[in-house]
């Protein structure tokens, strides 16, 4: 796909939806079940309203526009996190994870963030791949760690 032939935009919590269902088609997700549900992804995008985007088909004659890929991001005033990260399979390899992260990266340096992390699952080798060609490398001096406090967030 050329870059003609999509945009990216800021994400609006109206897009959820269809973002959601993009995110359960792709493999290598991880979702939550009160992080990723409505009210968790419209707290992230309140407070994170520059930073989340989407990649959209432009409309054909008498077509509808489709998010066929998408990026969540933020920050906490000295790092930005990625998270999310998803592009319809049927339009990979066309430039739309590099615009997103393009755009992730535009953001930050706007808001006067130096530095991106992200986490990918080490089972997810398509991402991995992605990640690594788009010049995030992977840490080995770290331990990820993390603690849920709320059993309901499955």
């Amino acid at each position: 796909m050329a870059e003609e032939d999509f945009r990216i935009r800021l994400l609006q919590i109206a897009d959820y939806d269809e973002v959601f269902l993009l995110w359960n088609r792709c493999a290598g997700m991880g979702m939550r079940s009160l992080d990723d549900s409505p009210e968790g992804i419209r707290k992230f995008l309140e407070r994170n309203p520059r930073t989340c985007f989407t990649a959209e088909s432009l409309p054909s004659a008498g077509g509808k526009r489709k998010i066929i890929g998408v990026i969540l991001s933020g920050h906490d005033g000295r790092r930005a996190y990625i998270y999310h990260t998803a592009v319809d399979e049927a339009f990979r390899r066309g430039g739309i994870g590099r615009a997103l992260v393009a755009a992730v990266e535009k953001a930050a340096h706007t808001e006067g963030i130096n530095k991106i992390a992200l986490v990918a699952f080490k089972s997810n080798g398509e991402g991995n791949r992605f990640w690594e060609k788009m010049g995030y490398t992977e840490r080995q001096d770290l331990s990820y760690r993390n603690k849920s406090i709320n059993r309901q967030n499955e």
